[in-house]
């Protein structure tokens, strides 16, 4: 009984992410009009784009993140030549040079993941076009 009820909760799931996946790239023809719409005076023509907010907020958090490791990186290195031979001080220095360079990659990641969501939401004039046959393909 609990791998039945583990089976149908897994197939749910993936059921559901799927619905969310196809909306979600349905809607996001649209999401640029919605911030066309919402924006205020005073507020800066491009969320997205080359130029956009967007993209410089993660821009300026992947250069504080990487040279927040890179300091890691210099201070893990130190406690190992100055650990004097000690095992637990290795073995800290060493966690420490491991959680800076994951740290780094994560953002890396992390940045990869937020430039391609940023690019579905306001594709090139080729992308657009490519997505809009595809999504009527998709639902008609």
């Amino acid at each position: 009984m609990k791998k039945f009820t583990k089976n149908i909760l897994q197939i749910t799931t993936g059921v559901c992410t799927m619905v969310t996946l196809c909306a979600g790239k349905a809607m996001a023809l649209t999401v640029q009009e919605g911030a066309e719409a919402a924006r205020a005076d005073g507020m800066p023509e491009n969320l997205v784009g080359v130029d956009g907010v967007f993209n410089r907020i993660t821009n300026t958090a992947l250069y504080v993140i990487g040279a927040i490791s890179v300091a890691m990186l210099v201070w893990g290195g130190l406690r190992y030549i100055i650990s004097g031979g000690d095992s637990k001080k290795i073995t800290d220095a060493k966690n420490t040079i491991l959680y800076a360079l994951l740290g780094l990659i994560i953002a890396f990641f992390a940045y990869a993941i937020v430039n391609f969501v940023l690019n579905a939401i306001n594709p090139t004039p080729e992308q657009n076009t490519e997505t809009s046959v595809l999504l009527l393909n998709l639902f008609a």
